[in-house]
């Protein structure tokens, strides 16, 4: 079952803004090795699962993960064939909103080349830019 709130205070939401930089979990904060976000998108929730299993399958469960992402905003869809109007489509998928500068994953307790491949099999399930960060670096 894939990541997604209990509860929400609104069923749909609206697109928003996704220029600027992100604010917050710009650091490697838990972990060693972290996976940075160099672009802007949405991240859906499969795709964060995706990234777990391939990470922890890589690391054979040896370390830890740390996921710093959660898709909370709702993207309704309508369904096929239906014409224009009549209303907004109901939700389909939770996404995660990504702006440049996020950290999304951090592991340790492993290798640095270890971290750094199955890191770089997480950044092939993603849509957006990422690069490899240590803790303490920028």
């Amino acid at each position: 079952m894939p990541l997604m709130p209990k509860r929400v205070k609104h069923r749909k939401v609206m697109k928003g803004c996704r220029k600027g930089s992100s604010k917050a979990g710009t650091k490697v904060a838990f972990g060693e090795y972290g996976l940075k976000c160099m672009g802007r998108g949405w991240i859906k929730a499969t795709q964060i699962e995706s990234c777990r299993v391939a990470i922890n399958r890589h690391m054979k469960r040896k370390g830890k993960l740390w996921i710093r992402i959660f898709p909370d905003k709702p993207i309704t869809q309508k369904p096929i064939e239906v014409r224009m109007g009549k209303g907004k489509g109901n939700p389909e998928y939770w996404v995660a909103v990504v702006k440049p500068g996020r950290v999304l994953f951090e592991v340790a307790g492993v290798p640095e080349n270890v971290a750094r491949s199955a890191l770089r099999l997480a950044d092939a399930k993603l849509g957006v830019r990422t690069r490899l960060v240590k803790r303490g670096e920028g």
